[in-house]
Order: C-alpha cells, then sequence, then structure tokens
C-alpha cells in the first residue's frame, strides 16, 4: 500500500480537527492550513472531501469552520484512508506490473498475490482498529500501543526494539 499525500494531509487535518473536538468555535480553513504548513486551497479540498465523507462538518457564518463530526474515538485511520484514497482490492492487486508481455505471466495462478492481498487485509483491519484518540497521544504512547495492536505472534518481541 501506497500512502498518497492527499492521504497523509488529509489525515492530518483531520486531526487537527479531533484535536479541537469538544471546542465550540470551530476551526478555520486557514487555522488548517496554517498549522500543517499546506496552502489554504489544498486544505479547503481535502476538507471538503472529508466532509462529503461524513467525517468533518462546515460550518457556515462569520464565526464558521470545520470540525469533526463525532468523536474522535469513533473515528478511524482506516475511514480516513477510505474517504481520501482507497485500499487495494483483490482484483487490483497485480493489475499493474513492469512486465513486457500485456498482463503477468502468472496472472492465472500467482505464488506472490496471496502475499499482498493478506499484508493488504491485515492492513486495512489494523488501520480500521486505530482511532483518532491513538494518534493523539503522545508519539512514544502511540507507537507503543500501535505494536501491540499488530496480530502477530512475533509483536510482543518488537517492543523492545521501539522507542
Amino acid at each position: 500500500m501506497k500512502i498518497t499525500a492527499q492521504e497523509e494531509y488529509g489525515l492530518r487535518c483531520l486531526l487537527q480537527l479531533a484535536r479541537n473536538a469538544g471546542v465550540e468555535q470551530p476551526m478555520t480553513v486557514r487555522e488548517i492550513a496554517a498549522n500543517e504548513g499546506i496552502s489554504v486551497a489544498y486544505a479547503e479540498k481535502l476538507l471538503y472531501q472529508l466532509s462529503k465523507a461524513g467525517l468533518a462538518e462546515s460550518l457556515r457564518g462569520v464565526r464558521g469552520g470545520f470540525r469533526l463530526k463525532g468523536r474522535p474515538e469513533d473515528v478511524t485511520v482506516g475511514d480516513v484512508v477510505r474517504a481520501l484514497g482507497s485500499f487495494l482490492t483483490h482484483a487490483a492487486i497485480c493489475q499493474r506490473f513492469t512486465g513486457e508481455e500485456d498482463q503477468c505471466v502468472h496472472n492465472k495462478n500467482c505464488g506472490l498475490r496471496p502475499v499482498w492481498s493478506t499484508v493488504n487485509y491485515h492492513l486495512q483491519k489494523l488501520l480500521d482498529n486505530m482511532p483518532l484518540t491513538l494518534l493523539l497521544q503522545d508519539e512514544r504512547e502511540a507507537r507503543h500501543a500501535m505494536v501491540e495492536m499488530v496480530p502477530f505472534p512475533f509483536a510482543s518481541q518488537t517492543t523492545g526494539g521501539v522507542a
């Protein structure tokens, strides 16, 4: 899976709104853009897509702006990825290849496709179980919690190397 700039910055914008959750005054696009070091136009585009997906809401008027729709603990990183991009589907995994033929020579019986499908499945599952509140924690605490979420038997062995 490749994380696009749109997904990265969209998640950052939504985290700004999550940090501001519970505050009566919504955040302006200018504030969000300045906090993330992106243009106002790009922030507007991302916030529009997040609003369209039901993750943010726009409030009009002099004291308007954006705020998170719902609670930060109910919105996941997986929700944001789906709103701004997508996860690979099983069919899309082998559509792009760099061979010289019109299609992959292993298209009918591929030993690699199950690897990429399984990785994609577990990545989706992990991101779908990762609420925004987790990303609002101190980086060290968040990293530790994320490592504990990994569903593999060796996850507990890797925590020693996590700084």
